[in-house]
């Protein structure tokens, strides 16, 4: 074999090379590019003639847990804030969900792009809403208000609801690209 041909054909290796090169520079990009987000706990806001039953109060605790899951689900890195932490930060129920400032302080400190605040606010018995406030932790603004209606308490509902966030949230971040 010339030099030549030896030449022509390592130059073809090396621009092949180059080319997956940079597309796997651009794959690892595009994967570090996803924000990441912390969830605080949801809040109960219960309306109805009979609030807090233990049921209501169960509910409301799983939908953080369900909402980090499908966030990580969607590629999204989850940044855990502590309890202990969060009642700290806030001056009564709501607050944090009416102070997106605050809410942003507090996600700022565990080193979070975003912060979703939530509430199920249970005007009724037949149904809740899931409501969610997308907050930019560095501009401390209210990027995004997500309302998903629940109707039953069955736990495959609350997810379908938790799911119909996400795809929300999904669809903010497409947006902002």
């Amino acid at each position: 074999m010339s030099l030549n041909k030896l030449l022509t054909r390592l130059s073809r290796n090396i621009l092949h090379l180059g080319f997956i090169a940079l597309l796997l520079s651009l794959f690892a990009t595009n994967l570090m590019a996803q924000p990441r987000i912390a969830v605080l706990d949801f809040e109960l806001r219960d309306l109805t003639l009979k609030p807090g039953v233990p049921q209501e109060i169960e509910r409301t605790a799983s939908v953080k847990p369900m909402l980090e899951e499908e966030l990580q689900k969607s590629g999204y890195e989850i940044v855990t804030i502590p309890l202990d932490a969060q009642i700290q930060a806030t001056s009564g129920v709501g607050y944090l969900f009416d102070h997106h400032d605050i809410a942003a302080q507090l996600a700022q400190k565990y080193d979070a792009d975003y912060v979703i605040v939530g509430r199920l606010h249970k005007p009724s018995f037949l149904f809740v809403y899931l409501m969610a406030h997308l907050v930019d932790v560095k501009q401390q603004r209210l990027v995004a208000d997500y309302l998903s209606e629940v109707k039953g308490g069955e736990k495959k509902l609350t997810r379908k609801g938790v799911e119909s966030l996400v795809v929300k949230v999904n669809d903010t971040f497409n947006g902002l690209k």
